[in-house]
């Protein structure tokens, strides 16, 4: 367990009013305790209380991660596949004096099964959303972590950069996903962020779509949407291409994107809001008249998770602090035709912001 986290995470959960959290596998389990594992349909559920020593209920195939995590043997619940989980479930409540106590779970990760297991066993349980404390702790990074995300964009930007020069006309899209997949684990990367987004003419007006067999064609556009993962940290980064000679609008409207990226970064500071940088992206394009093409927020927040707060976005009031990691990626897309999107990593610093991502913001000439 990440003991100054955890210490943390015990304030807040008091500051809110709760007695505890149970965490189900993914970042903010990973975030507390260091413990890697997947949803499965053998459930497993980290117990964070703000007065007692971390407890999980976890299969037995599993609970050696936990000891290395230093739960205590006594509050590792763990169970196997003939006995089943609602022994350990039972159990595990009782000890724990679960029932009657106020507890937060996470509402985008938790499933039903889990839930209901703990409302069976623990009669009484309150249950509360949990965002607001985790946002707290994660949404902050520390030194530790930037340096993290900034080997992960270095890591995918090597990885386009060994890319490029194997591209060429009647690649597919899909074909050019795969040769990304490969560069990304020669350079380094645990896995890949997300399957990459290739797209290409037509198909890049959908701002996520899914590479096709479609060949790229000379006077395409070549959107490559494409992160790397280092030590669990995603980086999360979208660059336009140009194959051959593109056509005077496509150029047009790839200088505007230009500009928005330029503008919303121009802006980004301690103390100013996802909004500030929404706005400042958005009037670049609504001034060049194609404000009904930017059709998704400026960016999101980036962390342990390729989609965390802060989110870069039209009423976001809060105001961003030092140390926060988000994306600016305005875009323009235009039906049946072409799309164009630039993306890059920021952290908020305490003179202004810092940008992750290295690579060149001017339109590039594939062959």
């Amino acid at each position: 367990m990440n003991q100054q986290r955890l210490q943390r995470l015990k304030k807040e959960i008091m500051a809110q009013g709760l007695d505890g959290l149970a965490l189900v596998p993914g970042p903010n389990m990973l975030y507390l305790s260091g413990i890697h594992a997947h949803l499965s349909e053998r459930p497993i559920v980290l117990f964070l209380l703000a007065d007692a020593e971390p407890a999980i209920i976890i299969p037995n195939l599993e609970a050696e991660k936990a000891m290395r995590a230093g739960i205590p043997k006594r509050n590792i619940f763990h169970w196997n596949d003939v006995e089943g989980y609602k022994g350990a479930f039972q159990l595990a409540c009782s000890q724990l004096a679960l029932p009657d106590l106020s507890i937060g779970v996470e509402s985008l990760h938790m499933r039903v099964l889990e839930l209901e297991l703990l409302q069976r066993y623990a009669p009484g349980i309150s249950i509360a959303h949990s965002e607001p404390i985790m946002s707290a702790l994660r949404q902050v990074k520390d030194e530790t972590e930037l340096a993290t995300m900034q080997k992960a964009a270095l890591v995918a930007e090597t990885a386009m950069q060994n890319l490029l020069p194997r591209v060429h006309s009647g690649l597919t899209e899909k074909q050019i996903a795969a040769m990304l997949v490969q560069e990304l684990t020669e350079a380094g990367s645990e896995s890949v962020a997300f399957g990459p987004i290739v797209s290409a003419g037509p198909n890049g007006a959908s701002p996520h779509a899914v590479p096709t067999d479609r060949p790229i064609q000379t006077g395409d556009l070549l959107v490559i949407d494409w992160g790397a993962i280092v030590d669990d940290y995603p980086s999360d980064i979208t660059r336009t291409y140009a194959v051959g000679s593109i056509g005077p609008e496509l150029a047009q409207i790839y200088e505007i994107v230009k500009q928005a990226n330029a503008a919303a970064r121009a802006v980004a500071r301690p103390g100013a809001t996802g909004h500030d940088l929404d706005r400042a992206a958005r009037a670049v394009i609504d001034e060049a008249g194609y404000g009904e093409r930017f059709i998704h927020r400026t960016g999101h927040g980036l962390g342990l998770e390729v989609h965390e707060p802060p989110y870069i976005m039209e009423g976001n009031a809060e105001p961003l602090a030092v140390g926060e990691v988000f994306t600016i990626e305005p875009g323009i897309y235009l039906p049946g035709r072409a799309g164009v999107r630039i993306e890059d990593d920021i952290v908020i610093t305490g003179d202004g912001h810092r940008s992750l991502t290295t690579l060149s913001r001017e339109l590039v000439h594939l062959a």
